[in-house]
């Protein structure tokens, strides 16, 4: 993996296990405690997300100008997908139904979506452009909802085992490998937490005091190991290292959200902040880092300070720095769709760039405090402790989405579905 910096602890998948804890195979799967799950969206055509919405409008503009076989070559056609595909309308968008070959109306307002690790953008919520959007993730989408995105497994590589984020994901690695995402509520509203029946009881009891939904996901982002078969989450006898990761991944979770939980926008310690130093240039073409003065250098564009921490954060061995810019930057083809873009470099990316650093620091500073927890954490409950209690394993009927339809959902060429 090009020029990756392992923070310490970052490749703990097996951390040496204290005296008496169990073999790491016995740790309990996620799978299992957060029993449904949902694989990552397959978007079809890299046109329909961009970072801004001015874009997005501009080649919808641009495809309905177009007629006959020239919108059908812009539109990009797949198995899933072509300009004559009836699909029914995105859960909670309003956005056409009509077959794309006779659209002509205005462009959808674009929704937010997580493209990759902390790379927030924009997409067309049209399900006739989407080859595989998930609705049943739009139906549960929305405030207090947080979504937890399990990485794809690679061996040896650097980064966190489980992401979180309140905008609704694509759900792939930067490797490439199918991850799983894994909605906190099944409900909209924040009704019906998406765990195996009876896990809160049983954390209740062992910890002698309430837990709830949340604090259960803030202990998982702190302490989530991964491992071939899936991520693993370890259950620690003592309440107090249960007690010290709750608090850990709470403030994990609010940087990885942008300040969900506590309302305030990540800052860094001490009053430190990244500056622009020199003006990026309108077309930067390379992303390097001079660790001796904390500079990220665009070409000849510069900001500082970016700690060793931001620069060297990795999810999959893939540093998410570099991805974020390689998604602005990328060559394309002359004339598709995703050629029309800003003709310069935008200010908002600048300012879209300086928070990441920002959480990326503030991330990568506590990377050897949760690798450290999760070798606490490694004298836990195994899965015979859980199917004892009767949590595991989880009902069927807990790994499918809940039944959350309570209003007509617009169905092909504008007929309602039948419920």
């Amino acid at each position: 993996m090009r020029g990756v910096t392992e923070a310490p602890g970052a490749n703990d998948a097996d951390p040496p296990r204290p005296v008496g804890a169990p073999p790491v195979d016995d740790l309990p799967l996620l799978d299992d405690l957060m029993p449904w799950s949902v694989a990552p969206l397959r978007f079809g055509r890299s046109w329909i997300v961009a970072p801004d919405a001015r874009t997005l409008r501009s080649r919808w503009d641009r495809l309905v100008a177009a007629e006959g076989a020239e919108r059908e070559a812009l539109f990009r056609p797949s198995r899933a997908r072509t300009p004559a595909s009836a699909v029914a309308a995105l859960p909670g968008q309003r956005t056409g139904t009509v077959r794309w070959a006779r659209e002509s109306g205005p462009c959808p307002e674009p929704v937010r979506v997580a493209r990759g690790p902390f790379d927030e953008q924009l997409l067309l919520p049209d399900h006739r452009l989407i080859d595989t959007a998930r609705p049943e993730l739009w139906r549960v989408a929305g405030e207090p909802q947080l979504f937890a995105v399990e990485q794809g497994y690679v061996p040896g590589a650097a980064g966190p085992a489980v992401l979180v984020t309140s905008a609704l994901p694509e759900g792939r690695s930067p490797a490439g490998r199918p991850g799983r995402i894994r909605p906190l509520f099944r409900r909209p509203g924040g009704v019906e937490p998406n765990l195996a029946p009876g896990l809160l009881a049983f954390l209740g009891e062992r910890y002698g005091r309430r837990v709830d939904a949340l604090e259960w996901l803030t202990w998982t982002v702190a302490a989530a190991r991964p491992s071939p078969a899936g991520c693993r989450v370890p259950l620690p006898a003592d309440p107090e290292v249960w007690t010290a990761g709750v608090a850990l991944g709470r403030d994990l979770v609010d940087v990885q959200a942008r300040g969900a939980l506590s309302g305030t926008k990540p800052r860094l310690p001490g009053g430190r902040r990244p500056y622009v130093r020199a003006a990026v240039p309108p077309r930067p073409r390379t992303l390097t880092y001079e660790a001796g003065d904390e500079a990220l250098c665009l070409d000849a564009g510069r900001v500082s300070p970016v700690p060793a921490e931001a620069w060297e954060y990795s999810v999959g061995g893939t540093r998410v720095l570099e991805q974020w810019f390689a998604h602005r930057t990328a060559p394309v083809e002359p004339g598709s769709l995703d050629a029309i873009g800003p003709a310069a470099w935008p200010q908002e990316w600048t300012s879209e760039l300086l928070d990441l650093v920002t959480v990326l620091a503030l991330l990568g500073a506590r990377e050897a405090e949760r690798a450290a927890l999760a070798r606490e954490a490694a004298a836990s409950a195994d899965r015979e402790d859980l199917r004892a209690a009767g949590v595991l394993p989880p009902p069927a009927g807990s790994r499918r989405p809940a039944s959350v339809l309570d209003h007509q959902e617009e169905g092909p060429e504008g007929q309602f579905m039948l419920l």
